[in-house]
């Protein structure tokens, strides 16, 4: 009977354990399934029924797709599937298809694939005009951003928002994840370091999404005379901000992978040294070095390649870092900028004269050409970047 009894009570334990785990597997199932980050635009719920009887241009690139099971469609082709009355489409730095050269021109064009006219913004005009909005009432804003003030991407969006409101034009944004929303750092730039490069101010991190960022803009008064658009933001779906994403597709030619965008921040400060960041390598912004550094570091040979026709150092061999296996950075990296230009031979040729529209004032590189220390420099930050989180509380979507 005790045998019977022990062995009644074994049975009991352990089928209850069974049920627990089942359950538990069942409910972290459930939750993985329910936690997929779905974006702005494959809500099409959310704003299909606003634009049905409009005449719509997108400004779009490469990024601008919609999940579909395991298959992607580009924005334009879904909505041109569901009978929305297209007009043309705004393209930004990179161009429609993402292959141009940073900061390099692109021309207007015809899309092969639908026969929409491309307007290029970033070639003779950045700005939207009068006549070319004419045709429109309503101007979607798909486009996959990465957090950092000097990527182009929110500054095409603002000077879009600024035509769309003189225009007395709607403006959507279909939101989508910042892969480097989970931190916010660096210097608030100076107004008169104001540029394509920097519109805005805010830190080199600022943390945001770009609904966020343009509910940001519109409010605070940055359009020009502070005027304000009719903007309308359609959300990410079980997005947190700490979620360290992982784009589906790479926002432009020379971040290829998630290493390059997380280092991006941190990296591209180089751009206005004489230091290559690896372009016309196949390790963009994961690699840095000079041909006059020491041989026996890691090398480098960067060439003239597709999205990088005329590389810093082309066809010649640097020396320096590998950061492929670097850890996901939480903050910006000021370490290898400081260690750069400590390696300079000439270090009055070190730092070009974009640096500071960059660095958004001219004190990071007097800082460092004094030697101050990275506490040093940083805690001369913290002052603005508390003002500006505060700020951007208003506007954070996100937990």
């Amino acid at each position: 009977m005790i045998r019977i009894s022990i062995f009644k009570l074994l049975y009991r334990f352990v089928f209850k354990i069974t049920f627990f785990l089942i359950l538990i597997c069942s409910l972290h199932k459930s939750y993985s399934q329910t936690q997929s980050i779905i974006v702005g635009a494959e809500q099409t719920h959310l704003y299909i029924e606003d634009i049905q009887s409009s005449k719509i241009a997108i400004v779009a690139n490469q990024t601008s797709r919609l999940k579909s099971g395991d298959n992607y469609t580009h924005l334009v082709d879904t909505l041109i599937s569901l009978n929305i009355d297209i007009k043309k489409v705004f393209s930004p730095e990179h161009g429609f298809r993402g292959i141009a050269d940073a900061g390099e021109k692109v021309e207007d064009g015809i899309d092969l694939k639908t026969g929409l006219p491309i307007i290029s913004l970033h070639g003779k005009n950045r700005k939207p005009s009068k006549e070319q909005l004419e045709d429109v009432d309503i101007v979607i804003f798909d486009i996959q951003d990465v957090g950092a003030r000097f990527y182009t991407y929110i500054s095409t969006m603002h000077l879009v928002m600024e035509a769309v409101a003189e225009n007395n034009k709607k403006f959507y944004v279909l939101d989508r994840p910042n892969p480097n929303g989970h931190y916010v750092d660096g210097p608030v730039l100076e107004k008169e370091f104001k540029s394509f490069i920097g519109m805005h101010p805010v830190p080199i991190v600022h943390g945001m999404t770009v609904g966020e960022f343009a509910m940001m803009i519109n409010e605070e008064g940055w359009l020009q005379n502070g005027i304000k658009t009719n903007i309308k933001v359609v959300p990410i779906k079980n997005y947190k901000r700490n979620i360290i994403y992982e784009l589906p597709e790479k926002p432009s030619p020379n971040l290829p992978n998630k290493k390059s965008v997380n280092l991006y921040p941190s990296l591209c400060f180089f751009e206005q040294t004489n230091v290559s960041i690896g372009r016309g390598t196949e390790m963009q912004f994961q690699i840095f070095g000079n041909p006059r550094w020491n041989n026996d570091l890691f090398s480098f040979i960067p060439k003239s390649m597709l999205g990088a026709k005329f590389p810093k150092h082309k066809d010649i061999k640097c020396y320096g870092f590998d950061l492929r296996n670097q850890p996901v950075l939480y903050q910006i990296n000021l370490e290898w900028l400081i260690h750069a230009f400590s390696k300079s031979e000439n270090k009055s040729s070190f730092f070009k004269k974009g640096f500071s529209k960059l660095a958004g004032n001219k004190k990071l590189q007097k800082q460092i050409e004094k030697g101050k220390s990275i506490n040093e420099i940083k805690n001369s930050w913290k002052k603005d970047l508390k003002k500006f989180k505060k700020l951007r509380e208003n506007y954070l979507l996100y937990n």
